[in-house]
C-alpha cells in the first residue's frame, strides 16, 4: 500500500508543478481547461485506490476527510486570526513531508512513514484553514471580473483541491492498515 501512495503522491505533485507553470502564461479560460483535465487526471490516478482499498474503507476515510475539510475551511474562513504563519509553517512541513517519503522509498522505515502520515495530517489541516482564508480575501479584494482575477480563482480552487486530495490520502494511510 504505501508504495502505491508514494507513486500517486509523486505523480500528484508533477501534475501539479506542470499545472502551475501553464497557468502563468495561459489565459483563464485555458487554465479552466487545464484545470478540469487535472481533475480528470487525478480522478483517473485516484481510481487506482479501488485497486488496493475496500470500497468500506475509502468511503468511510472519504467522509472523514470531508467532514474535517468542511470543518477546517470554515475556521479558515470565519477566524479573525491571520493563518499566514500557519500556512508558511505548514508549506514548510509539505516539503519536509515529500523529502521524508523519498527518503523512506529506500529505507522502509516504519516509524518514518507513521511520522510524515501524522504530521501530513496536521498539514494539509492547516493548509485548508490558510487556503480557506486566502479564498475569502481573494474574494473580499477582487477588482471585478478581470483576466487576471479568474485565474487567481482558478489557483486558489486548485489548492483547495489539493488540500482535500492531501489529507484524504494521508487520512487513508491511517484507515486503510487493514486492507
Amino acid at each position: 500500500h504505501e508504495m502505491f501512495l508514494y507513486v500517486i503522491f509523486g505523480v500528484k505533485l508533477l501534475l501539479v508543478w506542470f499545472f502551475n507553470d501553464i497557468t502563468e502564461k495561459a489565459s483563464s479560460a485555458t487554465a479552466t481547461v487545464i484545470f478540469l483535465f487535472y481533475s480528470l487526471l487525478s480522478g483517473l490516478t485516484l481510481s487506482g485506490l479501488f485497486l488496493v482499498y475496500s470500497g468500506a474503507t475509502l468511503a468511510s476515510t472519504f467522509f472523514v476527510t470531508a467532514g474535517t475539510f468542511g470543518f477546517m475551511s470554515a475556521y479558515g474562513y470565519f477566524t479573525k486570526t491571520d493563518l499566514t504563519s500557519v500556512g508558511n509553517i505548514a508549506f514548510m512541513g509539505l516539503i519536509g513531508i515529500v523529502l521524508a517519503s523519498i527518503v523512506n522509498i529506500f529505507l522502509v522505515s516504519s516509524a518514518l512513514y507513521w511520522l510524515t502520515t501524522y504530521i501530513g495530517v496536521l498539514v494539509f489541516v492547516g493548509l485548508t484553514a490558510y487556503d480557506a482564508q486566502k479564498v475569502k480575501e481573494l474574494a473580499l479584494t477582487q477588482n471585478g471580473d478581470t483576466e487576471e482575477s479568474k485565474k487567481e480563482a482558478i489557483i486558489a480552487a486548485l489548492s483547495l483541491y489539493l488540500d482535500f486530495i492531501g489529507l484524504f490520502l494521508m487520512l487513508l494511510r491511517l484507515f486503510g492498515r487493514d486492507d
